[in-house]
């Protein structure tokens, strides 16, 4: 862990925030106008002001931190635009990434200090509990169940749950589901749980990733992939020709931090980071689904 760091005052925000919004011709960390390639791009933790001399007094997992010299971050890795990794490259970019990064940013952690680790849905609160991971950031929705084992800081975002289809499919929309109509979802995701409370006549197919219910709808072994809209939205967009978005979202998904269950010191830490840091949310959201249409503002923590 380098020992120079950089304090990381409100107008420290500000000053990022405001040199994010002007970088790469007003897009933060788009490829260069100028010819050039996207070498350099994804700037990790250099997108933030990194802090020094912080203490968390209390909060055992910021010891941890501080005792490691490095933090553990639980992510999604095959999620466009939210969590992703490029297997070729090894870059990671997505909005949960660079949040994490954010949050790292502000404990003192540089890029070379942080660790990320793929955590499936379903081992989500283990991961946590177990202490494999320091905080999970990876469209995890904040559900009271969940809130009886750990803790969420946050919600850093709100979307809702919606319906990915084959480009020539007839569903239009969540009414249209019935028994013929097969639905994919990440095993221990709360929208596979929605479909079954909501349409218990509707057949359901489980992964692991929401990536492998892609590729069992792109193979016709399933009529539909349900998660969170923001989602799947990312993987339209890679496949437009094959897959679309359609309807409205249905649920109401409140993404947070999930953290160790007691710490806190580390969830006012981190929830006064989202509401004192509004440009940099912006910035965030901006650069990695600015494109995407939708239109969101950043929600006030609980």
């Amino acid at each position: 862990m380098r020992k120079t760091r950089i304090s990381m005052t409100l107008a420290g925000v500000a000053l990022a925030a405001l040199a994010l919004a002007g970088c790469n011709s007003g897009t933060p960390g788009a490829a260069p106008s100028d010819g050039g390639t996207d070498e350099g791009t994804d700037e990790g933790t250099a997108w933030f002001e990194v802090a020094s001399d912080v203490a968390l007094e209390g909060s055992p997992t910021f010891d941890k931190i501080s005792s490691a010299g490095k933090v553990v971050v639980g992510v999604k890795e095959d999620q466009p635009g939210l969590g992703y990794l490029d297997v070729v490259s090894g870059e990671r970019t997505g909005f949960d990434i660079d949040i994490a990064r954010w949050i790292a940013a502000s404990l003192g952690m540089d890029e070379e200090d942080i660790e990320f680790i793929r955590v499936d849905s379903s081992a989500r609160e283990q991961s946590i509990v177990n202490g494999d991971i320091d905080y999970y950031v990876g469209t995890y929705s904040i559900t009271d169940k969940r809130k009886d084992v750990i803790d969420f800081a946050g919600p850093y975002f709100i979307t809702g749950q919606g319906l990915l289809v084959a480009s020539d499919s007839e569903i239009t929309g969540e009414g249209d589901l019935d028994e013929t109509t097969n639905v994919c979802s990440a095993t221990g995701s709360t929208p596979i749980q929605n479909i079954r409370t909501n349409y218990p006549n509707v057949p359901t197919t489980e992964f692991n990733s929401y990536s492998e219910c892609v590729e069992a709808l792109v193979n016709g072994q399933v009529a539909a992939v349900t998660t969170d809209q923001a989602i799947l939205i990312g993987y339209a967009a890679q496949q437009p020709d094959e897959l679309k978005v359609v309807g409205e979202p249905f649920s109401e998904e409140r993404y947070g931090v999930g953290i160790t269950k007691g710490d806190s010191v580390l969830q006012d830490h981190i929830n006064t980071l989202f509401t004192d840091g509004g440009e940099i949310w912006q910035a965030i959201f901006d650069k990695n689904l600015g494109s995407s249409g939708i239109e969101v503002t950043q929600p006030a923590v609980d």
